[in-house]
């Protein structure tokens, strides 16, 4: 087979690429070892906003763009992601109340505001959202962000590419990759089956595998510029009862976040750690665990102690190194590298880059390939993700319909349904009268129906594939569900819905 466009690397930023490609009308192939969104791309603080903190080191073209991005998200994708409000104590001691307020304006302003609500000043005694805080803190600043979940932004990206002609290969190794005149020829390997592809372009979106297919794939003689920093999360029962999230500034110049989390949990980070090693094996030191208790207990009347902990998760970030002495001051912008000898096939490769950030490198991307492979217009300023396409303060009305149409189903059940398939909620619910009609169920949420969806339409192969990434119900799951959920897609029925 022959594309115009071969993919190395199924996160945010490959399956943007994909989704933005197909849609200009060239053909696509992406490739991913393992499951889409398995690397760093389910592994952040699940945030789109602009970076407070990077305007200390007048990062304002990356704010500003990605200021912008934000709202473009919350309406192409509003079942995914929503508008947060964040509660910043003024901390006496640290950074001074005029500059926060200072970077609060130019927050407010550097990017535009249609959907968000403006920066206020906040009385922390008078306040709900100071409850939780310790007495010392009588003044803070509330501004709004978004919250986006961030493996499923991912997913649909790749859904929406492959709706529109892109072949998005999932458990695909590339094993080796060689320019032949002015094209590529790829072999792959995929269960243990071998195939050679060719593609004109070649993109290297592997995030922090980046060095490792550079160099031993691609066999290129110069060291990719990056710097591999690791990132982790705690989970711990939910530490308050209002929808805020607060951003708590530290001794060390970081800022760490404690965020709801899926109706039941606290998510708290990050750290940023100099990373080394295989990146598929980053975890959580003890260190870091114990910095990100000491960060919020600092700004909580209770404090949070190791033994609350239940979850963790880390992730390694790949970032383009500017040569800056720490990880917390490398730059987050992205940087797209083109390279290829005179007359030989070209190859792009991707450092850095954000979440919030994805659609706008992808349309980079392709302006930078666009010599080579004449793409059509941008198209993906306005265009809804799969389920997308309703108002973005809409999931209220989404969930009362569904409520209407399946009565069966719970308040809690149905807005995480709508959160998570928007308008294609349909698609798997049907014509069901009970829950009966929806097949075996995994815990009290997941049934037979959703799985074969998921195996279906969303590219998913394992329990895991369901649980932690196309939903987050492992939080809410026994290992005895998540062993049978397991059982049911190895057997032969889960094979036959695969094939709908």
């Amino acid at each position: 087979m022959s594309f115009d466009l071969a993919i190395i690397g199924g996160g945010i930023n490959g399956a943007g690429i994909a989704r933005d490609a197909a849609g200009r009308g060239l053909s696509v192939l992406l490739i991913e070892q393992n499951d889409l969104a398995s690397g760093t791309s389910s592994k952040s603080t699940k945030l789109i906003h602009g970076g407070l903190r990077y305007l200390e080191f007048h990062a304002f073209r990356l704010v500003r763009e990605a200021l912008i991005e934000r709202e473009v998200i919350l309406r192409n994708a509003p079942h995914l992601a929503k508008p947060l409000r964040f509660v910043l104590p003024y901390h006496d001691g640290l950074r001074p109340a005029w500059m926060l307020r200072l970077g609060l304006f130019l927050y407010d302003h550097l990017g535009g505001r249609d959907i968000l609500p403006a920066t206020e000043d906040l009385d922390l005694t008078h306040n709900v959202v100071g409850q939780p805080l310790k007495r010392m803190f009588r003044r803070g600043f509330a501004y709004s962000d978004g919250w986006v979940d961030d493996a499923r932004l991912v997913v649909l990206n790749a859904v929406d590419a492959a709706e529109r002609g892109a072949v998005i290969r999932t458990r695909t190794k590339l094993v080796r990759a060689d320019r032949e005149g002015k094209g590529w020829q790829l072999v792959l390997n995929a269960r243990g089956s071998r195939e050679v592809v060719n593609a004109r372009v070649l993109v290297n979106a592997s995030g922090a595998w980046a060095p490792e297919v550079a160099q031993s794939l691609l066999r290129l003689q110069t060291r990719p510029h990056v710097r591999l920093v690791k990132g982790s999360h705690i989970l711990v029962r939910r530490l308050f009862e209002h929808d805020s999230a607060y951003i708590f500034q530290n001794a060390d110049g970081r800022v760490i976040f404690a965020i709801p989390y899926e109706r039941d949990f606290t998510l708290i980070g990050t750290t940023d750690e100099d990373f080394t090693g295989d990146p598929g094996g980053a975890t959580a030191t003890a260190d870091e665990i114990a910095y990100l208790c000491r960060a919020v207990s600092g700004y909580l009347r209770d404090p949070v102690t190791l033994d609350q902990v239940l979850h963790v998760y880390s992730g390694v970030r790949q970032l383009y190194d500017d040569g800056a002495r720490s990880a917390k001051e490398l730059t987050r912008e992205y940087v797209l590298a083109l390279e290829g000898p005179r007359g030989q096939a070209p190859l792009l490769t991707v450092y850095g880059g954000k979440i919030t950030t994805y659609r706008r490198l992808a349309e980079a991307a392709l302006q930078k390939l666009k010599r080579y492979l004449k793409p059509g217009p941008r198209w993906t300023a306005t265009a809804p993700l799969p389920g997308g396409d309703f108002p973005w303060d809409g999931v209220d009305a989404l969930v009362a319909r569904a409520r209407g149409l399946w009565p069966f189903l719970t308040e809690a059940n149905a807005r995480r349904m709508v959160r998570a398939y928007g308008t294609r909620l349909d698609r798997i619910l049907g014509d069901a009268r009970s829950l009966d009609d929806l097949g075996s169920r995994f815990g009290d949420e997941l049934t037979a129906a959703e799985v074969r969806y998921l195996m279906r339409s969303e590219f998913a192969e394992t329990a895991d594939d369901i649980v932690s990434r196309r939903s987050k119900l492992y939080l809410h799951m026994t290992a005895d569900q998540a062993a049978a959920l397991a059982r049911f897609m190895e057997n032969g029925d889960s094979h036959v819905a695969a094939a709908e």
